[in-house]
């Protein structure tokens, strides 16, 4: 039983492009409660939550893929 390299390649890209997300998401949602006096506080906020969104989405189809490539579904 080989894995698929190619899936578990694509499945690792998956998780390097949710990497930053996990960090940014969370930060921009800190940052958009810590300035609630200005205009642009609901944009940051929203921006932040499709980051985190994102993040999570990105996550679980990496492992997917990446679990598909390891056991040959």
């Amino acid at each position: 039983m080989a894995t698929n390299k190619e899936l578990l390649t694509k499945g690792v890209k998956y998780l390097t492009g949710a990497l930053p997300l996990m960090f940014l998401g969370p930060s921009m949602i800190y940052n958009a409660f810590m300035n609630q006096h200005t205009n642009w506080h609901y944009l940051v906020l929203g921006i932040g939550i499709v980051a985190c969104l994102s993040a999570m989405f990105l996550i679980f189809l990496g492992l997917k893929i990446i679990m598909k490539g390891i056991f040959n579904d």
